[in-house]
């Protein structure tokens, strides 16, 4: 029998898999698609491979210890990389603002087009963005899963860490006391997309995802964030994990009140005393448990954006574009208002770009280079997918507005696109939401679900609907505390041990 089963190999799959088999664990992954990865997939256009997915690796020590785990190093598995400057930003108003990958670089940047007090203010937030992540970090993505019983339990001394996450204002307002220059509120009140949240709502806590790309830093993988996944890949597979690709689970088996394995959609049940859901929660809740299980776990509410992606065969710039590129609306905040308060996609869309051979060293075509583009949208409802037409105008628009501000060419082609409807299909229980459920109110944190399902032993969830949430490293770090959990409850004879 299998110590543990890992059901999907997206990126917390991935990191659970590594983990459970590096103490020792025997581990079976079982993937519905042809490869491993995920929401960071890839695609094959006109003889091209480009990734389809996250553009961005950020906390790469997460990674460091997974490789570190299977007995090699990151650096022997992958080439990070940077690039300059490390994203441009173009503003209605016609100031375009290079953003450095150093800190002072992109001071010196933010000085020379915005003058000496942005600049200023912009440090001045850089260190309240580091204090919040300082304070909060530890209890909410490196720790277990917060509760209101953990958070009361903290303590006097700990109350100081909880003013400073700032968590009972919005992420908007923490911006605007500390950055007056409309340029920066807007790129800044950005991040809460890295989170798939409302900046208009959300705490003012997630401004220390600013921290994590602007200080720590956001890199690019040679070859493509694929590359990153196939590391992953090799680096289970020495460690002695299973893979079986094209092999979707339909349900998971439930004896005597515990997990017992899973049946594959063909018909077949393996045996395993833990199971690890790298699936959304949705997913599991609605269709992987057996039907008097189901309650056992909640799906996210309510769920993060989805998003509009496209791939545009583009002839290449002389000189090159940067890595990454963003063209904000005149009124950026009424897009937060479109996708939470109205359910629609941005009527005026903010629009993401990436070079992939800029970024990532990815080979185009002979004439041409891939850029992948994307622009925010709602998740899609949970009844029916919403009206092709309502992608179909997005997608013209986000088109419409790229050749207005000269960023691609009229010649230039759309070769690949995908819908929220379409990725919602792809990851069942989704909903198209690519990060699990927004961070909108306060108490976010304390409602996303944890790695153990206490009521249900043997279930543990990894994933970017689980703690701590969306993104690649998130997601690997919910891999690692769903085994973290897994290999404390063997520790306590709660679990039985297959070998």
């Amino acid at each position: 029998m299998t110590d543990v089963i890992v059901i999907g190999a997206g990126m917390g799959g991935l990191a659970a898999a590594i983990s459970a088999a590096a103490r020792g664990l025997s581990v079976q992954v079982f993937e519905a698609g042809p490869r491993a990865g995920g929401k960071a997939g890839i695609a094959v256009v006109e003889g091209v491979q480009v990734d389809t997915g996250p553009s961005v690796v950020t906390l790469p020590e997460v990674f460091e210890g997974l490789f570190t785990a299977a007995g090699t190093r990151l650096r022997d598995e992958v080439t990070l990389r940077t690039c300059s400057p490390a994203f441009r930003y173009h503003f209605a108003d016609g100031v375009v603002l290079d953003m450095q990958h150093e800190v002072e670089a992109m001071l010196e940047g933010i000085r020379s087009t915005l003058g000496t007090t942005a600049a200023d203010e912009m440090r001045a937030f850089l260190a309240y963005s580091k204090s919040i992540w300082a304070a909060g970090a530890p209890n909410f993505v490196y720790g277990k899963a917060p509760s209101f019983g953990t958070a009361m339990r903290l303590g006097l001394t700990k109350l100081n860490d909880v003013r400073r996450i700032d968590s009972m204002r919005s992420m908007y307002k923490g911006i605007c006391a500390h950055v007056s220059d409309p340029h920066l509120r807007y790129l800044l009140a950005r991040y809460a997309t890295y989170n798939g949240s409302n900046a208009l709502t959300a705490p003012a806590t997630l401004n220390c995802i600013a921290h994590v790309e602007l200080a720590l830093g956001g890199f690019g993988v040679e070859g493509g964030i694929s590359a990153l996944v196939d590391g992953l890949v090799r680096a289970a597979t020495k460690l002695g994990v299973r893979f079986t690709y094209e092999s979707p689970i339909a349900q998971i088996e439930v004896q005597h009140g515990r997990v017992a394995g899973v049946t594959t959609a063909d018909g077949h049940t393996f045996a395993a005393p833990h199971v690890i859901a790298n699936a959304d929660v949705g997913h599991l809740a609605n269709h992987l448990l057996p039907k008097g299980h189901r309650r056992t776990v909640s799906p996210p509410s309510p769920p993060s954006m989805s998003g509009w992606t496209g791939i545009v065969r583009a002839a290449r710039h002389t000189p090159s574009r940067p890595g990454h590129a963003v063209l904000f609306p005149e009124q950026y905040l009424q897009e937060f208002i479109d996708i939470f308060d109205r359910d629609r996609p941005p009527q005026t869309p903010t629009v993401y770009m990436c070079a992939q051979e800029v970024c990532h060293g990815r080979q185009g075509w002979a004439d041409a280079e891939p850029l992948f583009i994307m622009a925010n949208a709602p998740a899609e409802p949970e009844t029916q997918p919403r009206d092709s037409e309502v992608f179909e105008t997005l997608q013209a628009r986000v088109l419409d507005r790229l050749r207005g501000a000269g960023l691609i060419r009229p010649e230039d082609r759309l070769v690949w696109a995908r819908t929220p409807s379409e990725l919602a299909a792809t990851f069942p229980g989704s909903r198209g939401a690519i990060y699990g459920a927004a961070s909108n109110s306060a108490m976010s944190a304390f409602k996303r679900p944890a790695n153990r399902v206490r009521s249900l032993p043997g279930l543990y969830l990894a994933s970017g609907s689980a703690h701590p949430g969306g993104g690649l490293p998130l997601c690997a770090l919910s891999g690692q505390a769903a085994v973290d959990a897994l290999v404390a409850d063997r520790g306590t004879g709660a679990l039985r041990s297959a070998s």
